[in-house]
Formats: structure tokens, C-alpha cells, sequence
């Protein structure tokens, strides 16, 4: 004797069968959405838009003038900065940066000596501290995947000097052994340096010339104390 199935087990029979073919189709389209992401295809190393963190150190060479001369390979910039880049080409890229730079000039103690005051003593040293911007074009070298790769910077940056500080050592012979003094403000240091730079890398690293158009002193104070250096040359490493 034959069973007829009545139409509502015939409608849950059918229903049971189709629901894993629909769950399976909705999990391809789900993995097919996220695989055209487009913030994916934007952001990188060698895409449209690429920013990343990087530190740096340049000492302080050239030549300084008699009576500012300073103590070389303990003079010089430290840096932290934002990188952001944009890709023009395959070959071209422009950036701009935004970074903080400590500028220091340890002074030569020497019979000659002008700068700030002809007094010598046991250690003292010049301090800028400044937030600096530079725009730079990049030509890139070479055929390379999303890396950073082989690049030459030219640079041109401008900045503004938010403090100054005169530090002073002394060790007498007599009395407490050390004594320090500390000036701020300085009104012979000028507020607002800009000048150009080039820089090559490769990767994470970079070998950096920087060198300072804008003069160290105020007008009032130039005839009184000698140009200091205007080369800084050193190295940079980014947080890729």
C-alpha cells in the first residue's frame, strides 16, 4: 500500500535540502567582498598613500667661525618624525613630514671664545628645540614590489623654534663640586630656520644631508658672534 506525503511534509523535505546550498553560497560571496577591499589596494609602501614613524641623528659638520667654534660628533640633531607619501607614478612620489628636531651645539672652551660671553668653562652648549615641516619629491630606482625599495629625496623644509636654552658647567675648586646654569629664551637665537636637503635609502634606512639657509643670529646680534655650521649629515631609520 502506497504512503502519499501530505504537502506540508512534501514543503519541509525540500526546504531542508536547499538550506545548506543558500548557506553555503552566502559564505563564498562573504570572503569574495572582502577580498576586493579597496583601503587594501590604496595603502602601502609602494601604493597610492603611504605614512610611517622615523628617527634620526645628524651631527653638526662644516666649519664655524672664530670664537662660536663647537665640539664636533657631540653636536648635532636628533629627529622623530611623520612621514606621509603620495604616488604620483611609478617613478615619482611627493611627501610631506612633520617632526620634532632638537638642534645642539656643545661650545668649544677655548681662550678665544665669543659665543654667548667670552667666559670659559667646564662644559656648555646651545639648545633648540623646533617643529619643523618639509616637503620632498621622490624619485624611486628600479623595478620593486609594495616595498619602499631604492629612492633619492630633495627636500625643503622651514621650521619654528618653540625654546632655547643656555647650559652652563662649571666645576670649582673651592665649594660644591659642580654647578649648573640654566638660560631660556634666548633672544640672539632666531626663531624661524628653513633650508634644504637630500636624502637616499633604501628600505628602512636612509643616509640624510641637510643643509640651513636661514642664519643662526637675529640682525643685532650677528656682528657680535660668528656664524655656526650650517651642514648637518646623518642617518634616519623608519617604522615601516
Amino acid at each position: 500500500m502506497k504512503r502519499i506525503l501530505k504537502p506540508a511534509a512534501a514543503l519541509g523535505i525540500v526546504t531542508g535540502l536547499l538550506c545548506p546550498i543558500s548557506t553555503y553560497a552566502q559564505r563564498v560571496l562573504l570572503h569574495s567582498d572582502v577580498a576586493t577591499d579597496t583601503i587594501y589596494g590604496s595603502f602601502g609602501p609602494n601604493r597610492k598613500f603611504f605614512n610611517h614613524i622615523y628617527l634620526g641623528y645628524l651631527p653638526v659638520v662644516g666649519k664655524s667661525g672664530v670664537g662660536s667654534e663647537i665640539r664636533y660628533g657631540s653636536s648635532g640633531e636628533f629627529m622623530l618624525g611623520l612621514r606621509n607619501k603620495f604616488r604620483l607614478s611609478e617613478p615619482l612620489s611627493i611627501g610631506l613630514d612633520l617632526r620634532f628636531v632638537r638642534l645642539s651645539y656643545l661650545l668649544s672652551q677655548t681662550d678665544h671664545k665669543r659665543l654667548p660671553t667670552p667666559v670659559v668653562h667646564y662644559r656648555e652648549s646651545l639648545a633648540l628645540s623646533q617643529w619643523q615641516l618639509e616637503g620632498f619629491v621622490r624619485l624611486n630606482a628600479g623595478a620593486r614590489g609594495n616595498v619602499v625599495g631604492r629612492y633619492l629625496d630633495l627636500t625643503g623644509w622651514g621650521g619654528w623654534v618653540m625654546s632655547t636654552a643656555h647650559r652652563v658647567e662649571d666645576r670649582p675648586s673651592a665649594g660644591p663640586r659642580r654647578v649648573q646654569t640654566n638660560e631660556r629664551g634666548l633672544p640672539y637665537l632666531r626663531r624661524w630656520p628653513y633650508g634644504v636637503g637630500a636624502r637616499v635609502g633604501s628600505g628602512r634606512y636612509a643616509a640624510v644631508a641637510r643643509y640651513r639657509l636661514s642664519d643662526t643670529f637675529t640682525s643685532s646680534y650677528q656682528d657680535a658672534y660668528p656664524e655656526l655650521p650650517r651642514w648637518t649629515v646623518g642617518l634616519e631609520i623608519g617604522w615601516l
